[in-house]
This record gives C-alpha cells, structure tokens and sequence, in this order.
C-alpha cells in the first residue's frame, strides 16, 4: 500500500477550481487523457488514458466545494481518492490524497513515486487550466 498527498493553493474563486477538478465532460485540460466515459451517471466512470490503459472509478463522496472521493481500480492497482477544497480570502485550498494497493508484486517499490509524480502533473494541468480561464 502507497499513500500520496499533495497540496495546492490557487488564486481563484473555489468554484472555478470545484468544476475542473470534478467534471466529467470537459477534461481537455488533462494532458495524460483521451476520455473520459461516464457508464453510471453520477456515480460511475472510467478515465482512458492517451496510452490507452483503463481505470474504473466508483463515487463515494461528493459535498460541492468541500469533498470528492471515489474508488478507482485497474490492472495494476486499486485504491482510494480523496479530494478536500476549502476557500479563504481570495485562494482555493486543494488537499488530494490517492490510498493505492499495487495488484503486481513488482510494482509494489515503485508506487510511491510514481503517484507523486501524476500528481504533479495533475495539479501542473490544472494551474494551466485555471490561468488559462482567466
């Protein structure tokens, strides 16, 4: 098991960041995705990357502009996403933790790192998004 947090402060209305961060339909700023196909509406999707690999999500929580969670599984792992936002004097407060279990043993070293370097990357895209929409 990996556990990755990664924190982010944007200057920019909590809604802005809120909308990006949990739609289903406009993911272009996703620089790692192809699509994303909602199979359960409001409840269940599947992000399939440019490389063509498939991870299933499953909502748990979603409480507008405070905390979205949700399961995910593919091939190589399952675990646990949870996103807490919270808003102060003009910044967005951004807080994600990703909970893995590798499903390959060989894998298992390298978890750690290589969620910290997809987060990364997420919160990169998604600054450039928001200046972007400026």
């Amino acid at each position: 098991m990996a556990v990755s947090t990664i924190k982010a402060e944007f200057k920019c209305e909590i809604e802005k960041v809120w909308e990006l961060v949990t739609s289903l339909d406009n993911y272009s700023w996703r620089s790692d995705l192809d699509k994303i196909v909602v199979t359960v509406p409001e409840k269940e999707f599947e992000e399939h990357t440019k490389d063509g690999y498939v991870t299933k999500f499953k909502i748990t929580a979603f409480d507008e502009y405070k905390n979205y969670e949700f399961d995910m599984e593919n091939g190589n792992m399952q675990g646990h996403w949870t996103g807490k936002f919270s808003y102060n004097d003009g910044v967005t407060f951004i807080e994600f933790t990703e909970d893995v279990t590798t499903k390959k043993l060989i894998m298992k070293p390298f978890v750690g790192m290589y969620l910290k370097k997809q987060q990364a990357k997420y919160i990169q895209d998604l600054r450039e998004a928001l200046e972007a929409n400026r």
